[in-house]
């Protein structure tokens, strides 16, 4: 990896890059969760829980698009939502899904990746709360300071569910 892409793969380019990265990692952790939400409509906690989670990710979109305007005119749009075809064939998947022998190890796997999607999310906002601390940026640090803690809740959440159903996912039980 050359070191400009590491550059921009960790909010290089100083506080708008970190602003970037971490705009288009919960961006990515929302429709995740909304993904999630739709494969697996079939099972009504994960369906529901999910759909609430990724409005947070869309809310910390909204708003730090709002804080770093200033930074980053481009962060003005809003990227997170499904077009109405993929909504549409994510829905379908999900009913399909839930016919299925197995769907626990879709599951397993889907929550996998919204676990490791939620806790890049989370090293992001460390290191925008951190770069907006040293700049004295103190809407950035407040924003971070409100938006980071529920980051944290999905993070714990995909790990519960997780862990609530790994060994009867992988044993086939």
């Amino acid at each position: 990896m050359s070191p400009t892409s590491l550059l921009r793969r960790v909010g290089g380019g100083g506080l708008p890059g970190a602003v970037m990265r971490l705009h288009r990692s919960d961006g990515d952790l929302a429709t995740a969760l909304v993904r999630l939400s739709d494969r697996h409509s079939a099972d009504h906690e994960i369906h529901f829980v999910a759909r609430d989670l990724a409005e947070w990710s869309h809310e910390h979109v909204r708003r730090l698009a709002g804080a770093a305007r200033t930074l980053d005119p481009s962060l003005a749009r809003d990227r997170t939502d499904l077009t109405p075809v993929t909504a549409f064939l994510e829905r379908m998947t999900g009913l399909a899904v839930g016919r299925l022998h197995r769907p626990s190890l879709l599951l397993l796997a889907d929550l996998r990746d919204v676990h490791c999607s939620a806790a890049g999310v989370s090293l992001d906002w460390e290191v925008l709360a951190q770069g907006a601390q040293a700049a004295r940026h103190t809407e950035l640090i407040e924003l971070a300071a409100d938006c980071h803690p529920q980051t944290l809740r999905q993070l714990r959440w995909a790990n519960a569910q997780i862990k609530d159903m790994a060994a009867q996912a992988v044993l086939g039980s």
